[in-house]
Order: structure tokens, then C-alpha cells, then sequence
């Protein structure tokens, strides 16, 4: 299951066959011998012969070819073996700094190189200011082929991600900043059980935000944060707050087949695990003392895998101030409620400053779902300075608000052609969505053309729920789409799709 073999169909360039492995979380065990655990660390080194005419790239500090389409890799630093991670294909590379370069099917290379080209050392500097040196050596980036149904995986040296990130105006060139943050949290401090995944992502989410901050200011910053929390309501509003998974950690117990801590995976441990960090800086009080307490964090247990007790340990022994206050039982905000209980945050951190972006999105929304347009206070309003979450989050307005008034979603589709044309998916994801929500359909070919160019899963099933959820038409389209693109998907998506619509 870990090894996953793509026919020339499922990749950019449809000429040649790929194949890729994804190890998080205990799935290398199908790939070599291992302790298949993230409480073992161990260096590695691979020999791997592939045909003439594709390349190999693995997750390692250095890599070499030696003849006979041979390639020699070392991983000189000591890694949970849920990350050693290898890809074979039609893969070229180009550099885009001076330690990252872009790997991707010569078709894609092009757009790789100048969505990326000088902005990952740029997000490397703010991490290392923060958290410390980057141990790594190189970060490259592999463009995975369209099938590749994640976001990213933050392999070391070499993250795999998403084509969806070549938006061409790099509108989402952020995203790769939770990848990059993960060099220091979950690479280098490693959780030591799935059950606390939240230390590699919770810690991670902050970390991203902190690097986001210093790019791109706080009210951007809070913007983003406000889109995860609204992400983590509705992951709780699904399941149930006191569902035992929304717990940050989790008791993964083996029933009669054991349990697969894939299956644990949701929005919790990112969003929980956020914030439940930013309540420990927000019991320290000061912005500069927490960072250096991370940086310091960083350093005693790099290349370590610990637990939340660890964690909370340090942060105690650090500030002893705090641990003779008792900050880990504060009756409500205990650490063990935190870790131990299930359901919403009972610390949120202060998003207010991300108003000043959020209020004119509102104000907006509400002018396109009113009856009777009032197109002179709407034409008063430029969005073509609003970032990705801006637009985001005033499509998620619109969407709420739906289906509007008659005539309204195609006036809307006229006026933002940089919304309704975008090549950026969470824009597409989103206006799709609106598309099939006001039944528009005159634009369900932009619906279809979304679910042809890309596999991700974040972006296929909620159309699919979509089409389902809707009209007869929007069934037909969804049977239709899927038909044709079923080949091109991971066997997993495959699988949710099938289940979304009923089909065996």
C-alpha cells in the first residue's frame, strides 16, 4: 500500500509511468524492513537502478549517479522511518535559490521554477531567524504528478507536493511555509506515538503562522487562522465535539485487526494542537520569550522522538515562574483537560487583527446576496489587491449565503474574472462550489474541468458531496466526470468517490 505505481494516465505529461512511495503514517513496513515506528530514528542509504530515460529521487542529504542509470543516496542525519521516501519518473530539475531547487515532469517545470523561483529562501531565513539553523543542507521541492491526492508531505530535502500550488501568479506559494516548518517540528523533534500527532502538527501549525507573520504581517496571519478554525468547527460539528478522536491525544488501541492511525487523522491535531501552543505563549506573556523558548525547545531534542510529557516538561522547567504558579492545573485549562478531553479549545488565540481584512469581505458578501443589486457600493470595493485567504474568505461568504438571488451568481462571475477564471485551486475549489450550489449551469464545465486537471483529495470529495447534494444535472455530471476521470485517480479517492455515489 505504500508503494503507489502510476500509469502514464495518472501523471502531467501522460507519456511515462511513475511510481512514489508516502510513508506517514506506518506504511513503510511495505517497503522495506523497518521498525516501523517514529520513536526509532536511523540514518539511511539506497541504491536504486531505474530504466533509461527516468530519474530517481530520494529524501536524503546527498544523492549522486553513478552509471548504468544508477543512484546512490545518503541520509547522514537520523530520521523516523515514516520519512524516508523515494520517486522514479520523467523528472528534471531547475534551482530556484541558493540551496532549493524544483523537481517535476519536464511539462511542469517551467511553472515550477517561476511560481518558486527566489521565495523558499526567503521563508528558510525567517525559520532559521525563529527556530534555529535549518540541519537539512538542501530544500528541494517535488511538483508530484496530478493524482498525488495530498497537500504535501515534508519528506527531509525533498517535499513532495501538490501541482495544485503552480497557480501561476503565486497566489499559493505560502502553503509550502507548514512544509518548510516542519524541518524543525516532526523532521527534527519527532512525535514518539501517532497518538500525539499533535506535537508534529500543532507545533508545526504555530511555527507556519510565526514564519507567516514576519513575511506577511499579523492580519494576514489571523486571516489564515480563522479560515483553519472555521475548518475545525465544522471537522467537530461532523463527528461530534466529544468524539473520542477529537482528543489531542488520542488512544489508538488495537482491536481484533489493530487500528491504522490513518485513520485519526483530521483537522484536531493541527487546529487543537494550535491552539493549545499559542495558550503556552499566551501564559508566557511575551512574543519574544515563547520564541526563544521554542528555539531552545528545538535544540534539546533535536533528532529525539518525545512525548507530550516531554514537551510540557521543558516548557515548565523553562519557566519556573509558571511551574510554581501551577499554569497546568488552572481549573478549565488543565494541561491534562488539553491533552485528555475531548472537543473544542477552551483557549482561543486572538484573531481580531485579522478583522480589518475580514470586515470588507463581509460587507461585500452581504452587497451580492442581497435583492437588487447595489451596483455602486459593490463597484466601490477593490478586491485586486486582496491575497488568496481574503478571497477565500469572502467566497466562503458567498457560499454560506447560497444560493442567492436570481441572476446574482452570474453577474458576480462577469464582474471577477480573476475569481471566476482563476488557475488557483482554492479558488477554483471554492467557486465551483458556488457554481453547484446556485445550480449555474452554464459554468459546470468549469467544475469538470477542476476535477480533470487534478486528484487531490481535499478538492475532489467536496465537489463530489456537492454534485450529489444537488440537482439532476449535477448528478449527471458527477457520474459523467467520474467515469472519465477514475483512471487518473489515487485508488483511495477512488474508493470515496464511490462511496459518495453510491456506486460498488
Amino acid at each position: 500500500p505504500q508503494v503507489c505505481w502510476l500509469t502514464p494516465e495518472q501523471t502531467a505529461g501522460k507519456q511515462k509511468p511513475y511510481m512514489y512511495t508516502q510513508g506517514q503514517a506506518v506504511l513503510n513496513r511495505s517497503f522495506f524492513p523497518c521498525f516501523d515506528t517514529p520513536s526509532v530514528k536511523c540514518t539511511y542509504s539506497a541504491t536504486v537502478q531505474v530504466p533509461e530515460g527516468f530519474t530517481a529521487v530520494m529524501s536524503a542529504t546527498s544523492w549522486e549517479k553513478q552509471k548504468d542509470n544508477t543512484f546512490e543516496f545518503k541520509m547522514s542525519q537520523p530520521i523516523p522511518s515514516y520519512l524516508i521516501a523515494l520517486a522514479v519518473g520523467d523528472i528534471v530539475s531547475a534551482d530556484v535559490g541558493p540551496r532549493s531547487r524544483v523537481w517535476a515532469e519536464p511539462c511542469m517545470i517551467e511553472a515550477a521554477k517561476r511560481e518558486y523561483d527566489g521565495v523558499i529562501e526567503e521563508f528558510l531565513e525567517a525559520g532559521e531567524k525563529l527556530f534555529g539553523p535549518y540541519v537539512w543542507g538542501r530544500y528541494d521541492i517535488l511538483f508530484m504528478p496530478p493524482s498525488f491526492p495530498f497537500g504535501g508531505m515534508e519528506n527531509p530535502c525533498l517535499t513532495f507536493v501538490t501541482p495544485c500550488l503552480l497557480a501561476g501568479d503565486r497566489s499559493l506559494a505560502d502553503v509550502i511555509i507548514h512544509e518548510i516548518s516542519h524541518s524543525w517540528f516532526g523532521n527534527l523533534v519527532t512525535n514518539a506515538t501517532w497518538g500525539e500527532f499533535w506535537l508534529n502538527e500543532g507545533f508545526t501549525m504555530y511555527a507556519q503562522r510565526r514564519i507567516t507573520t514576519e513575511v506577511y504581517g499579523l492580519a494576514y496571519t489571523c486571516l489564515e487562522a480563522a479560515t483553519g478554525r472555521a475548518l475545525l468547527r465544522q471537522h467537530m460539528d461532523n463527528t461530534g465535539e466529544d468524539h473520542p478522536l477529537n482528543k489531542l491525544r488520542v488512544v489508538i488501541e488495537p482491536g481484533l485487526w489493530g487500528v491504522n492511525p490513518d485513520d485519526t487523522y483530521n483537522e484536531t491535531p493541527y487546529e487543537k494542537g494550535y491552539c493549545f501552543v499559542s495558550y503556552l505563549a499566551h501564559l508566557v506573556g511575551d512574543q519574544s520569550k515563547f520564541d526563544a523558548f521554542l528555539q531552545a525547545y528545538v535544540n534539546q531534542f533535536k533528532f529525539q522522538s518525545i512525548t507530550a510529557d516531554d514537551a510540557l516538561g521543558f516548557f515548565l522547567e523553562y519557566f519556573p515562574e509558571l511551574k510554581e504558579k501551577g499554569v497546568d492545573s488552572i481549573p478549565g485549562f488543565e494541561f491534562d483537560r488539553w491533552l485528555n478531553t475531548p472537543g473544542w479549545p477552551p483557549y482561543l488565540p486572538d484573531l481580531s487583527p485579522g478583522e480589518q481584512l475580514m470586515k470588507p469581505a463581509d460587507k461585500l458578501a452581504e452587497l451580492w446576496a442581497a435583492h437588487g443589486l447595489n451596483m455602486e457600493a459593490i463597484e466601490a470595493v477593490d478586491i485586486t489587491a486582496w491575497r488568496t485567504y481574503q478571497l477565500v474568505y469572502f467566497l466562503d461568504q458567498v457560499l454560506q449565503k447560497s444560493p442567492l438571488p436570481e441572476g446574482n451568481v452570474e453577474r458576480l462571475s462577469e464582474m471577477y474574472p480573476k475569481i471566476s477564471k482563476s488557475q488557483n485551486a482554492e479558488l477554483r475549489l471554492r467557486w465551483c462550489q458556488i457554481v453547484l450550489k446556485n445550480n449555474l449551469e452554464a459554468e459546470y464545465s468549469k467544475v469538470k474541468d477542476f476535477l480533470h486537471s487534478q486528484g487531490k483529495q481535499k478538492y475532489t470529495l467536496p465537489l463530489y458531496r456537492a454534485m450529489w447534494g444537488g440537482s439532476e444535472s449535477a448528478r449527471a455530471l458527477a457520474m459523467e466526470t467520474f467515469s472519465a476521470t477514475a483512471p487518473q485517480l489515487h485508488v483511495n479517492v477512488q474508493n470515496y468517490v464511490k462511496k459518495i455515489l453510491g456506486l460498488k
